[in-house]
């Protein structure tokens, strides 16, 4: 796929979040979108809406809310996107079953910082369109042991974002419904990476920018 070049008439498009959307970009070059979901959309977008918008990734592997919101100066304002999609939420919930080291964000502290991230992108930004998605997490053999737990909490999380959609009075992409059904049809390891649970293989990137799309395509219609 063409890394299309900066047009100061473009729309600016913002894939923001975790590993999941980081999905192995390379730092060094500002127009890799990696090899994840925001890959596979851009390149169904540039197809469907040649020269119209320019594709940014600027996920982070690790990242938690509270690390989405320090870096919003840089990584969401600075950027100047016209429309940003944003997946953050399972590693607030992953990180506290490391028990060397659990760093989690409850989900009481995640939806004060996912609103703080909000309020400082649309006062900056009064124009944006803000998509969220939903954090989801599979049953893998990363997760299995504490799954039920993992799973309450970030259906937690997940009804926090949706909260927050409803709150700013924005679009939300469902996710987890949706991975389950599929995931019950093929065996652990055809949609997430070694069956961890979380990251996607190429195939679950591909269903997870299929549901992008739909929500993108709303936006891109009017432009």
């Amino acid at each position: 796929m063409d890394k299309n070049k900066a047009n100061i008439s473009q729309i600016r498009v913002l894939f923001q979040g975790d590993s999941i959307t980081d999905a192995g970009r390379n730092y060094q070059e500002p127009d890799d979108l990696g090899s994840g979901y925001p890959y596979f959309a851009a390149e169904t977008a540039l197809a469907k809406y040649p020269g119209k918008f320019k594709y940014i990734n600027r996920g982070v592997g690790g990242n938690r809310s509270i690390d989405l919101l320090a870096r919003v100066k840089e990584d969401i304002i600075n950027l100047k996107p016209d429309y940003m999609s944003i997946l953050i939420g399972v590693n607030d919930v992953w990180h506290e079953f490391d028990e060397a080291n659990p760093n989690g964000v409850d989900n009481e502290k995640y939806k004060l910082y996912y609103r703080m991230l909000l309020q400082q992108v649309k006062e900056a930004l009064p124009e944006i369109e803000i998509v969220i998605m939903e954090p989801y997490v599979l049953k893998g053999t990363e997760t299995e042991g504490y799954y039920e737990e993992f799973r309450s909490e970030v259906e937690l999380r997940a009804k926090s974002a949706r909260e927050l959609a409803e709150e700013f009075n924005l679009p939300f992409i469902p996710m987890q419904e949706k991975l389950d059904k599929v995931f019950e049809e093929k065996p652990i390891g055809y949609w997430t990476l070694a069956g961890d649970g979380v990251h996607p293989t190429t195939e679950g990137h591909k269903l997870i920018a299929s549901l992008w799309m739909e929500e993108f395509d709303k936006f891109a219609a009017d432009k």
